[in-house]
């Protein structure tokens, strides 16, 4: 039964290896989420300050842009990251479900080891019995 034990033991590191991976993954995205925050901050700051200062509004132009093009990177890596925790989710799926496939089959034939180990006991009673009859 040592087997069976082992490949749960391997099937439980690799689900948390992706547990982890998962929540790298995660905790990436939620980063990211953080900096379009800041940036969207910033831009209706800055929005604020163009409307009372003149001197900054020239410059709104030039900032907007820049804004712009942070923010499409940023939505860039947020789709990445999340095509990247659909897969982490998935192969952590695939690894719950051989582990307890795993788990199944050590089950099985712990119970069918326990029948087997039954059927011998009764064996040997009835034998005792017959034997004592026979006398």
């Amino acid at each position: 039964m040592s087997w069976a034990h082992s490949l749960i033991r391997i099937s439980n590191y690799e689900v948390e290896t992706l547990q982890k991976r998962l929540a790298e993954i995660v905790e990436r995205r939620w980063a990211i989420d953080l900096r379009i925050a800041a940036l969207v901050a910033e831009h209706e700051a800055e929005t604020l300050h163009a409307k009372t200062n003149a001197e900054a509004g020239v410059y709104m132009l030039g900032f907007r842009e820049g804004v712009r093009i942070r923010r499409e990177k940023l939505d860039g890596e947020l789709a990445s990251l999340a095509a990247e925790e659909e897969g982490a989710r998935d192969a952590l799926s695939e690894a719950f479900e051989a582990l307890k496939k795993f788990e199944h089959v050590a089950e099985t034939a712990r119970v069918a080891a326990k029948k087997e180990a039954a059927k011998r006991e009764t064996a040997a009673l009835d034998e005792l019995g017959l034997r004592r009859a026979a006398r």
